[in-house]
């Protein structure tokens, strides 16, 4: 199996660690991931607002250049696939829009299709790869891994990566029951992390953490994971905040669901860029690598 990858500008920079385990965790499974040539900026969910065709042809730009390689293009960044979805959307649905964005692109002798289908790793690894593969393939254990699965908004609505219930998402939390590690019954899976408003709004964005955290804690969870970069930094980085602010809890560690499928497959802390998390979470928490006889 082999797929264009669109890393998108996060795991690149402040999110490598998805990056990192995104490709072990492919790599350990057999399946390739050919990094999209000459990439751009998806533009961002916020950029249509503001220059609607302008952010179009951007993101165009990725699904023309994508096309050219007849793969399907996997997008682990939840803006990046939202946008890249709903761009390939407004491109069927809108002519004249399609029009100004294919005048654009022409300039740079492009004349994509939108043939290009953007997928979500998450639905690779259930669809394609499989959860009987996927689980058959492990090579530690989670036994003593309470994990709380966050999806966030932007992978379930508008554009759905896997799970057809937008409210009661399940596509991680079997994937890692299948692993071995025990889902806590977290009703705030499916909550806004705030995103952006952290930077403009930084109280209302820091309540909304703040359940979040709350309710994964209150359910028994020992982690949390996530499939967006912007909800990891948000989770992650400002419960040392929470804490001064509303009393003392308990630090729990934030991963990229990557991350911990990594481990459950026998790849090294290193390999998965543990050593750069903030609050750590180490191999130790998931047992021992388990041994064949």
């Amino acid at each position: 199996m082999s797929y264009t990858y669109y890393p998108g500008c996060s795991l690149h920079t402040s999110s490598r660690t998805y990056d990192e385990s995104m490709r072990a965790v492919f790599s350990k499974l057999g399946a390739e991931l050919v990094e999209l040539d000459d990439w751009n900026c998806c533009g961002a969910t916020v950029y249509m607002s503001v220059k609607e065709t302008v952010a179009l042809a951007i993101s165009a730009r990725n699904l023309a250049l994508a096309e050219e390689s007849g793969r399907d293009l996997v997008a682990p960044c939840s803006a990046c696939f939202t946008v890249l979805n709903k761009t390939r959307r407004f491109m069927e649905e809108m002519p004249e829009l399609r029009e100004r964005v294919g005048d654009a692109l022409a300039a740079v002798d492009l004349h994509p299709d939108y043939s290009v289908r953007v997928r979500h790793p998450l639905d690779v690894l259930t669809n394609d790869i499989g959860l009987e593969r996927l689980a058959a393939a492990r090579e530690r254990a989670l036994d003593g891994v309470r994990v709380a699965c966050y999806y966030g908004c932007q992978i379930l609505r508008p554009e759905r990566a896997v799970d057809a219930d937008a409210e009661v998402p399940t596509s991680m939390d079997r994937m890692f029951e299948l692993l071995g590690a025990q889902t806590v019954d977290f009703a705030a899976k499916t909550r806004c992390c705030g995103g952006m408003l952290m930077t403009t709004s930084t109280n209302i964005a820091l309540d909304l953490v703040d359940e979040i955290l709350g309710r994964a804690a209150n359910a028994g969870a020992n982690v949390i994971v996530t499939a967006c970069p912007l909800c990891q930094i948000n989770l992650e980085l400002y419960q040392k905040r929470l804490r001064k602010r509303n009393g003392r809890r308990d630090p729990i560690p934030v991963l990229f669901f990557t991350q911990l499928i990594g481990l459950a497959l026998g790849c090294s802390e290193k390999e998965l860029g543990l050593q750069r998390q903030v609050i750590p979470f180490s191999a130790e928490h998931a047992g021992p690598v388990e041994v064949s006889t």
